[in-house]
């Protein structure tokens, strides 16, 4: 697949190749969709909370005497069934109540996929530089009407500041436009706005970087966070008898001269 690149004026300054089998060939939808929720449920705060009998305000006293009043006997007033009472079945969700897990083989796999539904769509702007001398929001929203981008988009920037510093500070302020790191880049980021606007280099990057890794490789050889970890592991401690014996010796002796 052939998509073309443009500069920052909106002109057409020569195309890039990507392959189609690499983002999986086909879309898949019911995997887009198992990775958008659970992207999105995990940015649930997770801060319901309805309080008790017991944690509302109010009297513990009760309310009226036990006989003699021809009503139904009855202690305080903080019961469900009052008004001003708790609640029957307090809700206390925390965050870890959403979360939902999912393999990093089939979230990079649904990233990519995502990517492929918007490169067939159309709605992919893939830019040669994104380079703004000083911070200003007219350049991007010029930038913008260039690409003719009319609807929501996201702008994935790179993760130097030195690169991206002004680009990110002009961009902040346009509406309708979230900004991400480039290196970031999920299929929740693409699919909640109609375009995706990206440098060339930065695209490249992230084809070729983890997300590309949707085999054992990512386990047995990394490309993210967890490369050199399994270098920097520290080695098991011996265990035994001679190793359990050194260390009885080592505490009389320390025992010994304590004493003395």
């Amino acid at each position: 697949m052939d998509v073309p690149v443009y500069s920052m004026k909106g002109d057409q300054v020569g195309t890039m190749s990507i392959d189609e089998a690499a983002l999986g060939g086909s879309i898949n939808p019911a995997l887009i969709k198992q990775a958008f929720v659970r992207y999105h449920s995990n940015l649930r705060q997770g801060s319901a909370n309805s309080k008790t009998r017991s944690e509302v305000s109010g009297s513990g006293a009760k309310i009226y005497r036990q006989k003699g009043t021809g009503r139904a006997r009855h202690g305080d007033k903080r019961p469900p069934h009052f008004r001003g009472g708790g609640h029957s079945f307090a809700i206390k969700r925390r965050r870890e109540d959403f979360r939902l897990d999912m393999p990093k083989k089939m979230r990079r796999k649904a990233n990519r996929n995502a990517l492929l539904a918007k490169l067939l769509d159309s709605e992919v702007r893939i830019v040669d530089k994104i380079a703004v001398d000083t911070p200003k929001t007219k350049h991007i929203v010029d930038m913008l009407g260039a690409l003719k981008v009319d609807k929501s988009a996201v702008l994935a920037l790179s993760a130097d500041p030195e690169k991206s510093g002004n680009a990110r500070l002009s961009a902040r302020n346009v509406e309708d436009l979230t900004l991400v790191r480039a290196d970031q880049l999920t299929c929740f980021d693409m699919l909640n706005s109609r375009y995706l606007i990206i440098e060339k280099d930065e695209l490249e990057a992230w084809l070729s970087g983890p997300s590309s890794q949707t085999d054992k490789q990512a386990k047995l050889e990394p490309k993210g966070k967890g490369n050199g970890a399994r270098d920097d592991r520290k080695p098991r401690p011996k265990r035994g008898h001679a190793v359990k014996q050194a260390a009885r010796q080592a505490k009389a002796g320390a025992n010994t001269k304590a004493e003395g």
